[in-house]
């Protein structure tokens, strides 16, 4: 049996991170920032959103997003060296697009600008998703969502996603409009989801569900899928490269992921569970930084208002 609805939350508010909250910008450490900043700005097509020099105690950084909406922040690092292929950290950042003209345009314009970077394309039931790896290795998905009308749920409170095939050829010429180029721009987009490398499922479980507050809607021994409200994942963890990884060095990659809470009331409570569960939490009033088990960077704030 199915349903087109989430099932029931069945943890208590204080137990699971508010129904409102979101993903932010994701922070990349990256070697080369001019090159960096120039992909994601003419490939993806996202906007510049502000480029800050380095100063004695911060790196230059450019942060690229999309009306007004950062999405992107590379950080230069220069002095860092890859991380292993089997080492945690960043799978993907998501990208997700109101429509899939604006996806299929976001698409176009990285494979052709870049057509050696695409990695692959997937229907998920619940989304349309296309994959590319940037020029310092980064996962990237850029992706659309099919109406949660259409999103079905199992039994057991499981989203029914799967891996099916989509024909980026045919995507493409069905979707792509003459005019939408000079248009993408100013389009609205947003970091929808984040993947992580990890070394072990059940300790990632332990970690994003137990005690920070996600929901899990789907994941087996190798995956977990986590979200709030819902949605069919804000974040993934997986361990098909990474099985056994353990806390991370500093390395080029991953930053920093940010998460955003409806209200200050949720910040409180999300504050207070951190503390209860002995998650050693930096807070300087206005953000919560801490760490996952392998060091992957967490960052939490309020969401700003419009009229902000």
């Amino acid at each position: 049996m199915s349903s087109l609805h989430a099932p029931a939350a069945r943890r208590s508010s204080s137990e699971r991170l508010a129904a409102g909250s979101g993903m932010g910008a994701v922070t990349l450490r990256v070697a080369n920032l001019d090159a960096m900043t120039a992909y994601y700005a003419k490939a993806v097509r996202l906007t510049l959103l502000a480029h800050e020099s380095a100063t004695p105690d911060h790196p230059a950084r450019s942060i690229l997003g999309r009306v007004g909406n950062p999405i992107v922040v590379l950080e230069h690092a220069p002095e860092l060296k890859h991380a292993a292929p089997h080492e945690a950290g960043l799978f993907h950042t998501a990208i997700l697009f109101d429509t899939e003209a604006d996806l299929a345009t976001a698409v176009y314009s990285v494979a052709m600008a870049h057509p050696r970077s695409f990695t692959g394309s997937a229907d998920h039931l619940v989304s349309l998703a296309f994959y590319f790896d940037d020029p310092e290795g980064n996962g990237l998905e850029l992706y659309w969502d099919r109406p949660r009308s259409e999103w079905q749920w199992d039994g057991e409170g499981r989203l029914m996603m799967g891996v099916l095939g989509l024909n980026p050829n045919a995507f493409l010429t069905a979707h792509v409009a003459q005019d939408a180029m000079d248009l993408a721009d100013a389009r609205a987009a947003k970091v929808g989801h984040v993947h992580l490398s990890v070394g072990d499922i059940p300790a990632a479980t332990h970690f994003y569900v137990d005690r920070l507050g996600f929901e899990r809607t789907a994941g087996n021994n190798q995956s977990l899928f986590v979200s709030v409200g819902g949605y069919h994942h804000h974040m993934a963890m997986n361990v098909w490269h990474s099985r056994g990884a353990g806390p991370r060095q500093p390395t080029l990659g991953l930053g920093l992921v940010r998460m955003d809470v409806p209200t200050a009331d949720d910040f409180g409570t999300l504050k207070e569970r951190l503390a209860a569960h002995g998650i050693r939490a930096r807070d300087d009033g206005a953000t919560l930084e801490f760490d996952d088990p392998w060091l992957n960077t967490i960052e939490v704030t309020v969401r700003r208002k419009a009229s902000d």
